[in-house]
């Protein structure tokens, strides 16, 4: 049984092909550019079983099992380990590619390498540095950047995304900081630098909250090609 936000029956931005992407409910983490804090409390989405979601990957098969897969997102995904394990094991017994989209903010134990046995691809958020984690999420950094390095051992394909605020995430500081700790591990298939946006504003509206970032704009070209640079010294494989 998992608690869902929504699916999306055909994601391209959610790791290799076309993927049906189920987005879980619940966060335990505060970032202060998130965009959909709608999924932060666990007690809501929508209660669904694990046969549902696997049967409604078949539903899509012609279109995802080739080439594409599903895509676990949130929230956090990992929030619901017991039912992710069982869920990535079953989706992999019928030939469907799993990734799980992640903040890493997870303990090393049993459940979570169970999860992880049965994980093609990871997408790890990286928010901040991890001495900058606290005032960005609210959390320390500690636990995801470990997360990181259990992936380097396990050698689990990881995709790293990191989301550019000017003022915030942006800094050459931090651009050269997680180059530094990402160089060097062969895990590691791709780089993508997000910029901020503010298009999850009317949320906030809705939900009675406070803008956290007031005044803070998307970041322009000038502003990602100069955050994007270390990552391409230290040879990582930036998207463009």
């Amino acid at each position: 049984m998992a608690r869902v936000h929504s699916i999306e029956s055909c994601g391209l931005f959610d790791g290799p092909g076309v993927r049906m992407v189920v987005f879980l409910q619940g966060c335990q983490m505060r970032c202060r550019y998130c965009h959909n804090p709608d999924t932060w409390e666990l007690p809501g989405g929508t209660v669904m079983q694990e046969s549902d979601l696997v049967a409604r990957a078949r539903r899509f098969a012609p279109y995802i099992r080739r080439r594409g897969g599903v895509t676990v997102g949130g929230g956090e995904p990992l929030l619901q380990r017991h039912f992710l394990a069982r869920y990535f094991r079953d989706l992999q017994a019928e030939g469907f590619h799993t990734a799980l989209d992640t903040n890493g903010y997870a303990p090393d134990d049993a459940l979570t390498r169970q999860v992880l046995a049965s994980t093609n691809l990871v997408i790890l958020d990286l928010k901040a540095l991890p001495e900058d984690y606290p005032s960005v999420t609210g959390l320390s950094g500690v636990r995801t950047f470990g997360f990181l390095d259990l992936l380097t051992a396990l050698d689990i394909p990881t995709w790293i995304r990191h989301v550019v605020v000017p003022g915030l995430t942006g800094s050459a500081a931090t651009a050269a900081g997680l180059a530094q700790r990402l160089a060097g591990r062969r895990n590691i298939e791709r780089v993508e630098l997000l910029p901020y946006h503010r298009m999850g504003l009317a949320k906030y509206a809705q939900m009675g909250l406070q803008d956290p970032l007031p005044g803070t704009e998307p970041p322009d070209a000038a502003y990602l090609a100069a955050a994007a640079e270390p990552f391409r010294a230290a040879g990582l494989p930036l998207q463009p």
